[in-house]
């Protein structure tokens, strides 16, 4: 797993729960370090310890705290970034949607060996959309469903989410646009600067 994925679990961590937290989760995930460096890869075991072990020093489902941390991806000032990537996907909310195939390419120009799972869009019907979402380690498409909140809010879209992973592994998101004008959408300028 790319070390910029688990830095940025690091970052919601130590933000949201503390450096205390963040020490008990390195300490309990036996990681031997409390430190990951952005650009190193790591194998994905790693990645499936910290989580496991955030889930029981906080006392919270992982698929809670996975999906906390998509909010946090897209939604911390810090992390600009990231919501410009993905609001470069599209001028509406359902244009949004139909890019996400190309979101990992759209990744790698950013960060080359960066490998996000393969994400397949399908609509499904007129406002229904279903995410495919494979990957390495299991949960992504509960931060998925995170990040979708944020973005949606962003879009000034009323969505609904829900979540289901098949026995073969593969994670699906489902995404019914209830409403794609239900308030006003975030200001977003290509051309603007992240500061």
């Amino acid at each position: 797993m790319h070390g910029l994925i688990n830095r940025s679990v690091q970052n919601y961590v130590s933000d949201t729960f503390g450096y205390d937290v963040w020490g008990q989760v390195t300490g309990s995930a036996d990681l031997g370090f409390t430190e990951f460096e952005a650009m190193m890869t790591y194998e994905d075991d790693v990645t499936t310890r910290l989580i496991d072990a955030l889930s029981l020093v906080t006392s919270r489902p992982k698929h809670d705290l996975l999906e906390d941390i998509g909010t946090y991806l897209v939604s911390t000032p810090k992390l600009e970034g990231v919501r410009r990537l993905l609001r470069f996907g599209g001028v509406t909310f359902e244009e949004f949607l139909l890019s996400l195939d190309d979101l990992p390419d759209r990744a790698r120009l950013a960060v080359s060996d960066l490998d996000l799972p393969e994400l397949e869009m399908d609509e499904r019907a007129s406002g229904c959309f279903e995410l495919l979402c494979r990957g390495a380690v299991s949960g992504f498409g509960y931060v998925f469903v995170g990040m979708l909140r944020v973005i949606a809010d962003d879009y000034g879209a009323l969505v609904l989410l829900d979540h289901e992973t098949g026995n073969d592994g593969v994670e699906k998101v489902f995404i019914t646009l209830v409403d794609k004008d239900f308030a006003q959408g975030r200001q977003f300028d290509l051309g603007a600067r992240v500061g």
